[in-house]
């Protein structure tokens, strides 16, 4: 079985030992399906802008068990290697739990760890590090060590002395080198898709082999030879009229999961990419619109300058369904305030304006209020969020009176998270929904049900 990489916390170099085993790989004509524990878009991103086959995540939260072996083996299957990345450290997971964390996709998939641990300013306590690590939970499988920041060969020496007696495999000790790092912005690294700079491919292939036992490695990413469950179909939809959905993607917008598209694609659905960096008008085929979350705060005065595009989305808003998260939602406000203070003219669709707060972020659950297009009343499923931004209105606090088109704007659901109360959140009517949520449709039947029904596509499943 592929292994995971894991660390006993965040920013211990997951992410970059990844990067360099799939770029060393890539180097020598190997393909990896690498996948990304949790809801991250950013990792994702950057694993999938190597040449490699396109990073899928695993999310227990989000889609649950059967969803996560399915997406595992089917994706895993058609490569002889595969990787898993984990998220934070190793047992974080929901709130004070290890639920959904690394350790319990390891154990749904009987997948061994590797740990990448920053050795900085350690030696013996690293033992102490890892024995408690290894001993915490026994089910679990820790075959082998990476240490980071590893930058002297005393240092190295030192440390393997420490292990010398230990039943446990050190494959590699990496020392610091700027060229390796990954630039960070507020949400994360900063994507390849934002101007973030190109990994040197052949840069990080060296450094591997210069500093990793990459042969002994390799075989802890060899593919399962086969499906050890009862695989988890799709459930068929029948399309009678189709009906074209425009999907926001560029450099602004681009926080979407690939099974997204692909799910609709499958099903029949004709897809039509629409950029608002370019200054498009919305195809004028398209009878839905899907708006993902992106990075609108940092190109709202691009955004704002782009007259076609947001002319396009008024008329739109009359006749067509928008679909937004996150960034995607900010967009159909009054305005955004950027960092320094800046008023950007939005939209309008929406009675707000968004502005620079404190970081939300988390996993949350989600019950509707009432029958909306994505959640039917009293309907449970789950999300996540992940902003700086807030918006300075709320509904309770506007006089739609004064506007015809916002009198039937209100709450689509309420959401809360971890032993936190429940609290209203979002925007629709009857062509619209827009939230700060994050959903994976098509590991929520229900939930895609609502959406292509939303779209005006009359469908039916197969008997």
């Amino acid at each position: 079985m592929p292994c995971v990489i894991s660390s006993p916390s965040t920013d211990s170099g997951k992410t970059t030992l990844s990067l360099l085993l799939s770029c060393w790989a890539f180097s020598k004509g190997i393909k990896i399906q690498t996948f990304k524990v949790g809801p991250d878009y950013l990792d994702q991103q950057q694993l999938s802008s190597i040449g490699q086959p396109i990073c899928r995540n695993l999310d227990i939260f989000l889609s649950g068990e059967e969803w996560v072996q399915e997406s595992f083996f089917k994706h895993s299957l058609k490569y002889e290697f595969s990787l898993i990345e984990g998220a934070m450290g190793l047992f974080d997971g929901l709130g004070s739990t290890t639920y959904s964390s690394t350790a319990n996709i390891s154990k749904l998939l009987n997948a061994p760890i590797i740990l990448i641990v920053n050795a900085r300013g350690q030696v013996a306590s690293l033992l102490a590090t890892i024995r408690g690590f290894r001993d915490f939970d026994i089910e679990l499988s820790i075959v082998g060590i990476i240490f980071n920041n590893v930058n002297s060969d005393r240092h190295k020496k030192l440390i393997k002395e420490v292990f010398k007696n230990e039943d446990i495999e050190i494959l590699g000790f990496l020392p610091s080198d700027p060229k390796i790092t990954l630039k960070k912005a507020n949400l994360g690294l900063i994507s390849p898709m934002d101007n973030g700079k190109e990994i040197d491919v052949q840069y990080f292939a060296n450094f591997a082999e210069r500093n990793l036992d990459v042969f002994s490695l390799i075989k802890f990413l060899k593919s399962p030879q086969k499906k050890i469950f009862n695989s988890v179909k799709f459930k068929d939809f029948k399309i009678d009229k189709i009906k074209p959905i425009a999907i926001a993607e560029d450099k602004i917008f681009h926080f979407q999961y690939p099974e997204t598209k692909e799910f609709l694609s499958e099903i029949g659905i004709p897809l039509i990419s629409w950029s608002i960096y370019d200054n498009e008008e919305i195809p004028n085929e398209a009878s839905s619109l899907i708006i993902p979350g992106g990075f609108p705060e940092k190109y709202a005065d691009h955004i704002s300058n782009s007259s076609k595009s947001l002319n396009s989305l008024r008329k739109f808003r009359k006749n067509g369904f928008i679909y937004a998260e996150c960034g995607g939602m900010m967009i159909l406000g009054d305005f955004i305030t950027d960092e320094n203070g800046n008023n950007h003219k939005m939209s309008g669709i929406l009675p707000f304006r968004s502005k620079k707060s404190k970081l939300s972020v988390g996993y949350r659950y989600i019950e509707g209020l009432k029958d909306t297009q994505i959640i039917k009343q009293n309907q449970l499923i789950r999300g996540h969020e992940f902003h700086y931004w807030e918006i300075e209105n709320n509904l309770s606090d506007l006089d739609f009176g004064k506007a015809e088109h916002l009198k039937k704007l209100s709450s689509p659901w309420k959401i809360k998270s971890w032993k936190t109360e429940y609290k209203n959140e979002g925007f629709f009517d009857e062509k619209l929904h827009a939230s700060w949520i994050h959903l994976h449709f098509p590991s929520s039947p229900e939930v895609a049900k609502n959406f292509i029904d939303a779209t005006q596509i009359t469908f039916s499943k197969h008997s």
